[in-house]
């Protein structure tokens, strides 16, 4: 659990079949957990419930979050993530079905990095997680590493 890159927050098994194997294909594929819902993708960010013996000083490098999901939304998790000084470097890329305006403004209002748009094209959804990733894991550079908060 250490050496995770990618935090990959999506209750859709389709999606996150179709996004794991868009990283394989990019050879991107280190080390990815993925958070089924939003209160699993809080206690992995934050080291506690089941991940309290994750090392809080290895958070991912980045968080691919999907807004409509169970337990907690994806608005709360991308509030929780900017708006604590430990995780609020780590760079959250929405990515959703959600056409609303409305989530797209409350999204950057909230801090986010990126919003992209699920593709409903197979081919194209493919396309744009090999990009994201490789912008992302490779071009971009990243802010020394912060330590995790604990939050009770």
């Amino acid at each position: 659990m250490s050496d995770v890159e990618i935090l990959l927050v999506e209750d859709n098994p389709n999606d996150v079949e179709l996004t794991l194997r868009a990283f394989r294909q990019s050879k991107l594929a280190n080390q990815i957990h993925v958070a089924r819902d939003g209160e699993e993708a809080l206690d992995f960010l934050f080291c506690r419930g089941s991940f309290s013996s994750r090392s809080p000083n290895a958070p991912p490098r980045i968080v691919l979050l999907d807004l409509k999901l169970p337990k907690v939304d994806g608005m709360t998790v991308l509030r929780a993530i900017k708006s604590n000084p430990h995780t609020r470097a780590i760079p959250v890329v929405v990515l959703t079905t959600s056409r609303e305006e409305r989530d797209l403004a409350e999204s950057y209002q909230l801090g986010v990095n990126s919003y992209i748009q699920k593709p409903v094209d197979f081919g194209q959804f493919l396309d744009t997680v090999k990009q994201l990733g490789m912008y992302w894991l490779v071009v971009n550079e990243f802010p020394p590493t912060p330590v995790c908060a604990r939050t009770e």
